[in-house]
C-alpha cells in the first residue's frame, strides 16, 4: 500500500507544481524528434546553464550520439571542463560555496523536466522580473522569492514588470517560433533577442532538459507500437485457441 502511494505522489508531482505556481503556466509540447531544436538546447545548457547546474546521471557521448553530435565537435564546442567524451556531466562549482552564495547548492537538472514538467520549466525560463527587495534583484513569476540568477538577462532583457505567463503557447510548424511572444510587457534592460526569438530559444532548452529526463522516449514510443501489434496479433491466436478448447465443454 506504501509503494502504491508512493508512486502516484511521483506521477503527481508536476500536477503539484502546476498547484504551487497557481496554474499559470504557458504549456507547451515537447518533441524529441526534433534534433535542430535538442542541438540548440544542449548549446545554451552548456554556455549558461552548466556552470552551476550538472547532469551527473547522463554522459557527454549518449548525449552526443542520440543528438548526432560529431564527438570531435562535441568534445571542442561543449565541453569546457576538460572532461572526456565518455564522462558523466558533472561541472567544477564547489558545492559549499555554492551554498553560501545562493543559500543552496544549484541542483542537478538530469531528471527536472520529471519532477517539475516541461510547462513548468518553460513559464520559469521566461519569467524573470526586476525586483530590487530580493538579493539578487530578480524574481520569478512561477518561482516566487527564488534564490536563482536571471543567467539568461543578456538574451532576454530584464523585465521591468511581472512577465505575463499564463497564456496559451504554441509552435508555429513552418517558423519554429512560439506563439505568445509578449511575455515580458515593458523592459527595464533590452536584451541581445526580441521576445519571439527568446521564446524560441526557452523552448528549445526546455526541449533538451525533457530529453535528458527520458532520453530512451522515442526509441520506447517506436518499440511499443510493435509490442501493441503483436499483442493484438497474439489475441487472434489466443481467442481462436479458447474457442477450440471450450467448443467441445457443455
Amino acid at each position: 500500500m506504501r509503494k502504491l502511494i508512493f508512486g502516484l505522489f511521483i506521477a503527481f508531482l508536476p500536477a503539484l507544481g502546476l498547484a504551487a505556481a497557481g496554474g499559470s503556466l504557458d504549456s507547451i509540447k515537447v518533441d524529441h524528434t526534433d534534433k535542430a531544436s535538442l542541438q540548440r538546447g544542449a548549446a545554451t545548457f552548456t554556455n549558461y546553464c552548466m556552470g552551476c547546474h550538472s547532469m551527473e546521471y547522463a554522459r557527454y557521448k549518449r548525449v552526443a550520439d542520440d543528438l548526432e553530435i560529431p564527438e570531435e565537435l562535441y568534445e571542442d564546442n561543449l565541453i569546457f571542463t576538460g572532461a572526456k567524451i565518455g564522462e558523466l556531466m558533472k561541472n567544477s562549482m564547489d558545492k559549499d560555496m555554492a551554498a553560501n552564495w545562493f543559500g543552496a547548492p544549484p541542483p542537478d537538472l538530469t531528471l527536472v523536466s520529471r519532477l517539475r514538467g516541461e510547462s513548468w520549466l518553460y513559464s520559469y525560463l521566461r519569467g524573470f522580473y526586476k525586483d530590487d527587495s530580493r538579493p539578487l534583484g530578480v524574481n520569478n513569476v512561477v518561482f516566487d522569492k527564488v534564490g536563482m540568477p536571471h543567467v539568461l538577462v543578456d538574451l532576454q532583457g530584464l523585465c521591468a514588470v511581472k512577465p505575463n505567463i499564463g497564456k496559451k503557447a504554441s509552435v508555429e510548424p513552418l517558423s519554429g517560433n512560439i506563439n505568445n511572444a509578449g511575455a515580458c510587457p515593458e523592459y527595464a534592460t533590452e536584451g541581445s533577442m526580441s521576445g519571439a526569438e527568446f521564446d524560441k530559444a526557452m523552448y528549445d532548452l526546455t526541449n533538451f532538459l525533457s530529453y535528458m529526463g527520458d532520453p530512451v522516449k522515442v526509441e520506447r514510443e517506436r518499440l511499443g507500437i510493435f509490442v501493441l501489434i503483436f499483442v493484438a496479433i497474439f489475441f487472434v491466436f489466443a481467442y481462436l485457441l479458447n474457442r477450440e478448447y471450450w467448443k467441445d465443454v457443455h
